[in-house]
């Protein structure tokens, strides 16, 4: 099978990491946009448009097979992208954005805290989705001001100091943290150390809730039985629609280094 996944960076690397671990005979094709990232702050059209090329150049570079799925590992293209997607891919492609989990979160119980960009945090779209999904639990949103950024860089200092913030002022008392940016995936675990340690000795931090598998294993569904093949998948790299190789960026995460050593060049 071969799915394409579209972002504007490496905040796509923790879904896929998912799907090559869920289908390590999948082929991935990883559609990233460093030409006009980030995609955060342009405006709804602008972000439609990149992540309609991005997908156009996955199906192109997916040759005569096509693409079995496309899927968008970003929240802001899943908010304004994912109609105009299935207007033009499916039925025959399904295409599958990306929800932050607040539901499972709340579910396991609250207090909970959502951590997302500062776009994101005050956008309508988030206070629906809690307001739909969280039921009586109480929700804390916190702006994680340029941590998608420093993740996107790989800098530890700025990651640190990003997540620093953000544990400050997420509540002492939340039981689940929401990771409502796939960034954020990335660097798990220096975010549960920064929550443990702002809990103080022999305490034990909230449990993170990311999409990465729920995604993975939504897009399967999608996709339906597929046979498993004994051959191993491969994972392909597009930058702005041309033949590229994983960032540099990428391979200062585990999901990076694993997707890195499943890649393969890409002929157009």
């Amino acid at each position: 099978m071969r799915i394409a996944l579209v972002d504007s960076g490496i905040g796509m690397l923790s879904t896929a990491a998912a799907l090559f671990a869920a289908r390590p005979d999948a082929d991935l094709l990883l559609s990233m946009d460093p030409d006009h990232m980030p995609w955060g702050p342009r405006t709804p059209d602008e972000v439609i448009g990149r992540a309609l090329a991005g997908a156009r150049a996955a199906a192109e570079a997916a040759g005569d097979g096509g693409l079995d799925a496309v899927v968008v590992p970003c929240n802001t293209a899943s908010v304004h992208g994912l109609t105009e997607l299935r207007a033009v891919f499916e039925p025959g492609i399904p295409v599958v954005g990306t929800v932050p989990p607040i539901k499972p979160a709340a579910a396991a119980g609250g207090p909970i805290a959502v951590w997302s960009t500062a776009a994101t945090t005050r956008s309508s779209y988030q206070r629906r989705l809690i307001e739909t999904f969280a039921g009586d639990a109480t929700v804390t949103p916190v702006a994680c001001l340029g941590l998608a950024e420093a993740v996107e860089s790989a800098d530890p200092g700025r990651i640190t100091e990003a997540v620093g913030r953000a544990a400050d002022a997420t509540p002492a008392d939340v039981r689940g943290v929401v990771l409502g940016c796939t960034h954020y995936d990335l660097v798990g675990e220096e975010i549960t150390s920064a929550l443990r340690k702002r809990r103080g000795p022999g305490t034990e931090a909230p449990a993170l809730f990311t999409a990465a598998r729920a995604v993975a294993a939504q897009v399967l569904r999608r996709i339906g039985d597929v046979p498993v093949s004994h051959r191993s998948g491969s994972v392909r790299v597009l930058h702005s629609g041309r033949p590229g190789r994983m960032p540099d960026a990428a391979l200062a995460y585990p999901a990076g280094r694993a997707l890195a050593a499943g890649e393969v060049p890409l002929s157009l």
